[in-house]
């Protein structure tokens, strides 16, 4: 009955919780549960946010030359690249700030940032002599929106039990994700009203097709402030910081010696590097492979399927697994890619296969890039739910002995590094944002078609697959998770 009272009258204090044990299930039960969904609910329209500001680049750059910009066509591509490259350097920073500033407070502020590359390029574009150093600097300040996944995930991480990290970090980045394809689906469409009136600034001429289009290229971006501030707001007042989760950049930094931290890095720039790099180079591989096909009616379609699955692949490596989630998962990856190999045109490249349609078929293509969206998604879930998992079991096998203050300060540091090793594992997997377009490019230059690129990746996959059978899926694998 003590502990009882203790926990309810000194659980919180103002927005902090003072004593949170999700592992313990009556806490959890009775108020553990309430709690952490919360939070979680309100880091998801955040993070939602996020990813829309991080990939607004991928429609503004695009309707530029249009516009009257007088932009280079490499002078464009890095202004699309910049956000990936900036928010996943961003996010390496992002990893640690949870433990340090508090879940709450980092949430909240790191989404009001958004406000900065929002009202900059709504306000930057309606004017077409636009220094290309301010545009390039605004690309790069949507790294911000990169940067918010790593500590958004860390945050929900410290919520939820080992049995329950999986889903709940799923649904965090899958319904994030969505920012993603809704971005690419939303802009084309209120760049073409005036919804904010007076106050949104007057309308630029397009020219599209030889014909004069009065557009307003700002709403792109300006469509998103009132709801960062909104979500921002929210998250101040609504979310909890975790006094437990507190720790130093000194803790945290236990993860660089740790070798299932740069194995797990691997493993998400399989999965969550190809789901970034996929949805920013889709557009451009199917106009460059398929000249008669409209891409922006189709690109949106793979980052949604990929981002509505995540969730999915949380859910089904609580059940069954993380690892052997995994492991199936990369194995698909690589066939699907040697699918898309087949479905290519013949004669556009090198490297080809010796086989399949000789004009190609895009429809081919576009089901096998499905499949490939679909199981970055649910890679993305699965791998997500094996990292705290390892960090904690780890800890718990270090732990000697059955004293009640050991086992507590096991579970804190399991859960601290895990979250730490969450974020960063994030971090360098939003590399593949740049580099799976940047190494169709490089291809393409070089043989005249992406199939070297793809057939390097079709060998990264394998070669998850087999890390991820020998240390986490096989029969006495190190760390079965």
């Amino acid at each position: 009955m003590a502990s009882n009272a203790v926990t309810q009258d000194g659980a919180h204090k103002g927005r902090t919780l003072h004593i949170w044990t999700p592992e313990d299930k009556a806490f959890w039960e009775r108020e553990g549960e309430a709690v952490a969904k919360l939070n979680l609910w309100i880091s998801v329209p955040a993070l939602f946010l996020a990813f829309a500001i991080w990939q607004v680049w991928s429609v503004v750059a695009v309707n530029l030359p249009a516009l009257g910009f007088k932009y280079s066509t490499n002078q464009l591509f890095w202004l699309a690249a910049a956000p990936a490259l900036s928010g996943a350097t961003l996010r390496i920073f992002y990893s640690f700030m949870v433990p340090v500033f508090g879940g709450r407070r980092w949430t909240a502020l790191s989404t009001a940032s958004l406000l900065i590359p929002a009202l900059g390029i709504g306000f930057a574009v309606q004017d077409n002599t636009t220094a290309y150093p301010t545009m390039l600097m605004l690309a790069l300040l949507c790294g911000l929106g990169g940067g918010n996944f790593s500590s958004s995930m860390a945050n929900i991480s410290f919520f939820f039990p080992k049995e329950r990290k999986g889903s709940a970090l799923g649904v965090n980045a899958g319904l994030g994700n969505l920012g993603v394809s809704v971005v690419q689906f939303l802009s084309p469409l209120v760049i073409t009203l005036g919804i904010f009136g007076i106050f949104g600034g007057d309308a630029q001429v397009m020219m599209r097709n030889g014909e004069q289009q009065h557009v307003w290229a700002q709403n792109a971006a300006f469509i998103w402030v009132p709801w960062i501030a909104i979500v921002s707001i929210a998250a101040w007042f609504g979310m909890h910081d975790i006094a437990d989760a507190k720790a130093s950049f000194a803790a945290q930094a236990a993860i660089f010696k740790a070798k299932h931290n740069w194995i797990m890095c691997v493993l998400y720039l399989g999965t969550f590097g190809s789901f970034i790099g996929f949805a920013a180079g889709f557009p451009l591989l199917i106009k460059a492979l398929f000249p008669s096909v409209n891409p922006l009616a189709y690109a949106w379609m793979g980052p949604l399927l990929g981002a509505v699955i995540r969730p999915f692949g949380g859910w089904l490596a609580d059940k069954v697994g993380g690892g052997v989630v995994t492991f199936w998962n990369f194995l698909v990856m690589a066939l699907a890619v040697i699918g898309v190999l087949y479905f290519l045109p013949k004669g556009s490249g090198g490297y080809v296969l010796p086989f399949g349609p000789a004009e190609g078929s895009f429809t081919g293509f576009f089901l096998m890039f499905l499949v490939l969206f679909c199981t970055t998604g649910i890679g993305n879930g699965s791998t997500f739910r094996m990292i705290p998992v390892i960090f904690l079991t780890q800890k718990m096998r270090e732990l000697r002995g059955n004293d009640e203050a050991a086992r507590a300060q096991a579970l804190k540091d399991g859960n601290t590094e895990g979250a730490a090793a969450v974020g960063f594992a994030g971090a360098l997997g939003a590399y593949g944002g740049f580099f799976i377009p940047k190494s169709y490019g490089s291809s393409i230059a070089a043989t005249g078609g992406p199939e070297f690129a793809l057939w390097m990746f079709a060998l990264f996959y394998g070669l998850c697959v087999v890390i991820t059978w020998w240390y986490y899926s096989r029969k006495n694998a190190e760390m079965p998770c």
